[in-house]
This record gives C-alpha cells, sequence and structure tokens, in this order.
C-alpha cells in the first residue's frame, strides 16, 4: 500500500497523527513515565504535563481548568453524561452517535430535571445545530420544587439537591474543536465532549467539560482520580499527545485555515460532483454557518455507497460511507434516514471529510477517477436512474 499517493479524505473519522503529537508523546514515555497519582517526584512531574493539558483545553474552549475531566474518547464522555441522568428524561436529536442515542434509549426515565444532549455539529452530513435555541429553551422549562432533587438512578450516583429549575445541556463538541471557534459558557453548556483523535492527537484519549456545580455521577469508580470523578491509572502519555495537538490548534487558530482553505477544497469538490456526475446530490448544506467547512456527504444513485468506497480505496482514495462506529451494519445511515426518509439515498452516501494538509490535487485525483467508477456501477444497478 503507497501511502505517499494516498489521498486521505476521512479526516472525520480519524486523523493522522501529527509529527508535534508523536514527538511529544515519544519524549513523555521516557521522561513522564511514572504514575502522575504517585507522591514521589517523577509522579509529580508527569501531573504537572497533565495539569498543564487541562489548563490548554481550558483556555481554548472557555471553561475553568477543574471543569476539564480527561477520559478514554468521546463514547466514554456521552456515556458517563447519559448514564448520570439515568431514570430521567433525555432528549436527543435523531443525528446524534449511536453513544448518545442507544444509550439514552436504554436508561432514561421520567424523573426531572430533564437531560438535553444535541451535537453542535454532525459527524456525517456536518450539519451545524443552533445549540444557542436549545440552551434557551432548556432554561425556559420550570420543575416543580420537589422535583429538585437529583437523584441518578446507579449504584455509584449520590443524591444532590440544585436550584436548576428547569433542563441540563449536553453537547458532543467532537467534530468541532479545532473547525470553528468554541466557548462553552458563551454557548451556555453543562456538559461537552471531546476526542483527541480528531485533531490529530493519539485514539484512546478525551476529555469531558462539567460546569461547576451541575449534577455528576462518574461512569469509573475505584480510584481519587480527576477528584474521583474518573477512576484509573492517568494515561499520561496520552494526554500529553492531546495536548500537543491543542497547542497547536491554539497557535495556528486552525479554526481560521479551516474556514478558507479546507471549507474551499469542499466546496469545490461539491461543485464539481455536481457538474460532473449525473445523479448525484449533496447531503450536506454547504451554505455558509449551515455545516462545518471540512465535511461534505453526497449521494449517488443508483450506486451503492459501499462499492464505491471500495472502488475508491483501490484508487487509494480514502472515504467513508455511514458511520465510523458503525462500521460492519449494512442499516442504512440513521442520519441520512433522519434527514431525508429515503434508505436510496441513504445507502448511496458517501462522506468526504477533509484536514489542513488536503490540496486541490486531492481534488483532482479524485475526480479524475470518480465518474468512471459511478457510471460503472450505475450501468449494473438494478435501481433505475431518474430521468432528468
Amino acid at each position: 500500500y503507497n501511502q505517499r499517493d494516498m489521498v486521505y479524505l476521512d479526516y472525520a473519522a480519524t486523523s493522522p497523527m501529527l509529527p508535534e503529537v508523536f514527538n511529544a508523546m515519544h519524549d513523555a514515555e521516557t521522561r513522564f513515565f511514572a504514575n502522575a497519582s504517585a507522591l514521589h517526584t517523577p509522579g509529580h512531574l508527569a501531573m504537572n504535563e497533565i495539569e498543564d493539558v487541562r489548563k490548554t483545553l481550558a483556555k481554548l474552549i472557555g471553561a475553568k481548568p477543574s471543569e476539564i475531566i480527561f477520559t478514554s474518547g468521546a463514547s466514554e464522555s456521552n456515556n458517563t453524561i447519559v448514564r448520570t441522568f439515568a431514570g430521567h428524561q433525555i432528549e436527543t436529536s435523531p443525528l446524534e452517535h449511536h453513544s448518545i442515542i442507544e444509550l439514552a434509549d436504554k436508561v432514561s426515565g421520567n424523573k426531572l430535571p430533564k437531560l438535553y444532549s444535541y451535537m453542535l455539529a454532525n459527524n456525517e452530513i456536518g450539519e451545524i445545530l443552533d445549540i444557542q435555541k436549545i440552551v434557551k429553551e432548556a432554561r425556559s422549562l420550570t420543575t416543580p420544587k420537589e422535583d429538585s432533587l437529583f437523584e441518578p438512578i446507579s449504584e455509584w450516583g449520590k443524591p444532590l439537591v440544585t436550584d436548576r429549575r428547569g433542563a441540563y445541556v449536553h453537547s458532543d463538541l467532537t467534530q468541532v474543536l479545532g473547525k470553528i471557534p468554541i466557548n462553552v459558557y458563551e454557548l451556555g453548556l453543562d456538559y461537552a465532549t471531546f476526542s483527541a483523535h480528531k485533531i490529530g492527537g493519539p485514539i484512546g484519549v478525551g476529555a469531558l467539560y462539567v460546569k461547576e456545580g451541575v449534577p455528576f455521577a462518574p461512569l469509573i469508580i475505584g480510584g481519587n482520580q480527576e477528584n474521583k470523578r474518573r477512576g484509573g491509572t492517568y494515561n499520561t502519555v496520552g494526554i500529553i499527545g492531546f495536548g500537543a495537538a491543542l497547542k497547536k490548534i491554539q497557535r495556528e487558530k486552525s479554526w481560521e485555515q479551516y474556514n478558507t482553505h479546507v471549507r474551499k477544497l469542499r466546496d469545490l469538490l461539491a461543485r464539481r460532483i455536481l457538474a460532473e456526475i449525473p445523479g448525484s446530490s449533496l447531503n450536506t448544506d454547504i451554505a455558509p454557518g449551515k455545516s462545518l467547512p471540512n465535511i461534505l456527504n453526497a449521494s449517488f444513485q443508483a450506486a451503492e455507497g459501499e462499492s464505491i468506497q471500495l472502488y475508491l480505496d483501490a484508487e487509494d482514495i480514502v472515504v467513508s460511507t455511514g458511520s465510523a462506529c458503525a462500521s460492519g451494519d449494512i442499516k442504512p445511515s440513521h442520519v441520512l434516514m433522519a434527514k431525508t426518509g429515503d434508505a436510496e439515498v441513504a445507502h448511496s452516501s458517501i462522506r468526504f471529510s477533509f484536514g489542513l494538509d488536503n490540496t486541490e490535487a486531492d481534488i483532482e485525483k479524485v475526480m479524475e477517477v470518480l465518474p468512471g467508477i459511478i457510471e460503472r456501477l450505475q450501468k449494473i444497478s438494478t435501481v433505475k436512474m431518474e430521468e432528468t
């Protein structure tokens, strides 16, 4: 497999590790190997590095360092908040990640206060939701005074009395970090989820923002780490790698490059697909402010998405179809089904997701082969093409 000739357009699934992240982690393996919870000097040195990353993330998202909890990734972070509200009313959108939808379906109940969980931007089509509108609705809800006792229905949760007369809001910001500016206070969020490997950091590291004073029940118990909010020995090397990726975002203000360079590439590919491939349509609204600048989801009538992906892979072009976390599931994308209600559209979709390293040459290579692939698949398809 020739990686040098590869066109990688699957950044929304995971991003290649940045050189500075690799170097920081390699250095950490030898310098900060000790258990960060230990009282000896090597332990203190490791903890100092972790706290530095905590401060970096907090500053980047407009939070306090004490409001940041390190986790193994976005799925754990999402699960932690949903389980905190087990037995309570939990409202989500059909566009959410499976780690929200599937668990919420199992544990939600009728108790108040309520949890709203809505991602700021969707991972499959890039759609940006109006989170501030959702927050406003959450704050407008009122609950009877006798229902102000927050009691997670779990063996590890302790009852908390809350002054909140309404609902709490969680947002999965996994796809947003580094792509558009974030300020969790200005958004009005109570909880937010982040993941390192979406920004060039290592897989297996994430973070959770928990606003000071809101209800919280740890998912993993059995240790004093993270002020007893997440048990387990610190993944010091991974957290340091996460920090290196965060510092690059902070240093270079990467959201500005995404809004110019990356958006230009995304829109160019969108225009060329519509102009050069019969039966093509966009599932991503590329109008300014409607979607993330790096995600383009398109459907190709009478051409099956998995087949398109495999043909492109044979040309060293890496894309995805549906959600990467649900690979192996032949059901159509739940996101596209929710948006279109059309199984054919969902089954014929491809997601192209860009990073800062992509160039116009990558678009050229895609369009050298994609029209021919679609034409070939349409000719052998049992689905009849609609006349235009």
